[in-house]
């Protein structure tokens, strides 16, 4: 399954042109990760695909942004409640920064689209461990395979992924 989805989501996501980057530079090529989530028939697959790594757990936990749509369609797929993840709890309100249910005291995994170096996962789960979630895991649509898995294990979190930069560049290949 994973050849076929690969090309699907790299076919997608792959744009050419001009792009500037996060880190400024300009590059002739964009991976728009968004797309995929745009289009209903393939987030349902690749939700689907990141259903089958869960481990047994309580509640999804959507990352903003991008974790959001496939969290939801995992909740839809498996029945588990979801919050939302906001990047900094918000300042007004019930000031959360896990909206939707409880998740003291539960087996929480984090549900992201793309993971880099892991960064905003790191932050997130010290927030989430802070009210009392027990996070071990994190799903992920694509690892990027820079760093993510290991900056992620330094803090005891597993990253289980539906589908790696090698799967993508090698859907093209084949």
């Amino acid at each position: 399954m994973t050849f076929p989805l690969a090309r699907r989501v790299n076919d997608t996501c792959h744009l050419t042109g001009r792009f500037r980057l996060r880190s400024g530079q300009i590059s002739g090529e964009y991976f728009d990760k968004y797309l995929f989530e745009g289009q209903p028939d393939l987030l349902r697959e690749v939700a689907e695909a990141m259903v089958a790594l869960l481990p047994e757990c309580d509640v999804l936990a959507g990352m903003e942004m991008g974790g959001i749509p496939l969290a939801t369609v995992m909740s839809q797929l498996t029945g588990l409640p979801t919050v939302f993840v906001r990047k900094h709890a918000k300042e007004y309100g019930t000031n959360k920064v896990a909206e939707g249910g409880p998740v003291n005291g539960r087996s929480v995994v984090l549900i992201e689209d793309v993971v880099t170096t892991g960064g905003a996962l790191l932050a997130s789960c010290r927030q989430l461990r802070s009210i009392g979630a027990q996070v071990e895991t994190v799903v992920c649509a694509i690892d990027r395979e820079q760093g993510g898995r290991q900056n992620l294990a330094t803090e005891a979190l597993q990253l289980r992924a539906a589908l790696t930069r090698r799967d993508l560049e090698t859907s093209v290949m084949g």
